[in-house]
């Protein structure tokens, strides 16, 4: 297993990173709040998990090895696989992820796209056992700083999320009817002086299309 990758970022894109390790470009699959860390130039210490299919093998990345720990766990649930894991991570966080589990919110896990009520109740069943009590910390990002840390602006932002939308399995238009609507808050952000932050700004993107 690949534990983690350390390198320069050679390029970051909408729903991947390639970090350059001693010469050889390793593609990094991961969430919009893990991509808003990376710099291009940059270097960074990413944890990863390595999946292997019989057609592919795939690196995820992870904003810290909590977030690792947890992908990986979600995975022992029966139909929950690698995407459908990011996607998870995308929406919540780890200890957001364990606060449902543990409080069987259906309502919470079924934001997701691709998890319905019958899903989230089996993910219950088979999760609560295992990945435990919310560790109320914020973790270390691939770039040293604690998480979620937000992305290098307006524009940046918007890409970031949209993208993640539509990987997630929403139209174009339905992404941009999210966008305008966390537009506001996206600013509000900005005035305090800092970056938006795309984790929390998709996670509002996503309550606004399930309510929709």
């Amino acid at each position: 297993m690949i534990a983690f990758v350390r390198g320069k970022v050679a390029s970051v894109g909408l729903d991947s990173a390639v970090v350059d390790v001693g010469g050889i470009g390793i593609e990094i699959r991961a969430t919009p709040g893990t991509l808003a860390d990376l710099r291009v130039d940059a270097t960074a210490s990413v944890p990863t998990s390595l999946v292997v299919r019989e057609e592919s093998l795939t690196l995820y990345g992870f904003a810290d090895d909590d977030e690792r720990m947890v992908f990986e766990l979600l995975q022992t649930a029966s139909g929950v696989g690698p995407r459908l894991a990011q996607a998870m991570l995308a929406v919540h966080r780890p200890d957001d992820l364990r606060r449902a589990v543990a409080r069987e919110d259906l309502v919470a896990l079924t934001k997701v796209p691709g998890i319905g009520k019958k899903g989230a109740q089996r993910i219950v069943l088979e999760l609560k056992d295992r990945l435990g009590a919310p560790t109320a910390g914020t973790g270390v990002a691939a770039n040293g700083t604690p998480v979620p840390t937000a992305a290098g602006g307006t524009a940046a932002w918007r890409v970031q999320v949209r993208g993640a939308l539509l990987g997630l399995g929403w139209s174009t238009r339905e992404a941009e009817t999210a966008l305008d609507a966390v537009e506001p808050l996206a600013q509000e952000q900005a005035e305090t002086g800092a970056a938006p932050e795309v984790a929390s700004l998709l996670r509002a993107a996503l309550r606004t299309l399930s309510r929709a």
